[in-house]
């Protein structure tokens, strides 16, 4: 009896060690932060795609609350990473926590940059994103004549993301922009291009030029494919429109000329993240053509 009293009235062992637990919700707080960081995400966007309030969100970034894992479940999702990538704490050398500090300094735009920069220069999937050939860039630049024909010169399959998005909606570009909106235009361009990336190894892409627009959509296509800007000037963009039967741009072809220009000013920051510029202007596609090949195909 008296053993019984004695259990009952001890004071319990500490299962857990709270400063331990702040730690580790700061650190996955930190986590997320830099996963949204790396697919160029706004908080807001990883609200919506997530369906947790932006507030909340910004209270688990800095480590102000413990979510639920159902939370950190939608995070994941819409971040694209696994659940475990959230939760678990990858230890690392002196070096890469180094990176790591480094990297947290550095604003969203500069994380994108750097993540984009070390892919590209030390990631060991380069070789195969090489194998996916993207051209961006405003119509008129080239990418379709080009495109064509680097498929057929490398042998392998010519994919059209805008006739992609038509084939799964069903319809039109117009119809599904009458619909659905920009934004579920741009839903289904995203969803397209990830069927694209995971059905083809090897492919020729092409891609509307405001693709851009839409950064988690853009870094995708820079993560996976080679990425060539294929540009000319605001004059040869409109001639080659017009010649391809698109008379539209004619009607009031100074203001049509004054908006060309100022998309390209506007999107030149975003187009040079590619791998390669390729200037048509003033070239024949063949020129074109051979140097397209001989960027796509270095030389070892």
């Amino acid at each position: 009896m008296d053993t019984k009293t004695k259990d009952q009235t001890a004071p319990a062992p500490a299962l857990h060690d709270e400063a331990a637990d702040a730690e580790f919700i700061t650190a996955l707080g930190h986590r997320v932060r830099e996963a949204r960081a790396r697919r160029g995400m706004s908080r807001k966007a990883l609200a919506i795609g997530s369906a947790v309030s932006e507030r909340y969100l910004a209270q688990v970034e800095s480590g102000e609350t413990n979510p639920s894992i159902m939370v950190l479940r939608h995070v994941a999702h819409a971040l694209g990473v696994s659940l475990m990538e959230l939760i678990e704490s990858q230890q690392g050398s002196n070096e890469s926590r180094l990176i790591a500090r480094f990297l947290e300094q550095l604003s969203p735009a500069r994380m994108e940059e750097a993540m984009l920069r070390l892919m590209r220069d030390f990631g060991s999937e380069d070789a195969a994103r090489r194998r996916r050939i993207a051209l961006v860039g405003l119509r008129g630049a080239g990418k379709s004549t080009l495109g064509r024909a680097l498929s057929n010169e490398l042998g392998t399959p010519f994919v059209e993301l805008n006739g992609a998005i038509e084939a799964e909606a069903g319809m039109s570009l117009n119809e599904i922009f009458m619909l659905y909106g920009q934004p579920g235009f741009r839903r289904l361009e995203r969803r397209c291009l990830e069927n694209i990336v995971a059905r083809h190894e090897a492919a020729v892409i092409t891609v509307g030029g405001g693709i851009v627009s839409e950064a988690e959509t853009f870094n995708l296509l820079l993560m996976n494919c080679y990425t060539v800007w294929v540009k000319a000037s605001p004059e040869e963009h409109m001639a080659r429109v017009v010649a391809q039967g698109d008379l539209r741009p004619m009607e009031g072809s100074a203001e049509a000329m004054e908006d060309m220009r100022r998309i390209l000013v506007a999107r030149e920051s975003l187009y040079s993240k590619a791998d390669f510029t390729l200037d048509t202007t003033g070239r024949t596609p063949e020129e074109c053509l051979k140097q397209l090949r001989q960027t796509v195909t270095p030389t070892p």
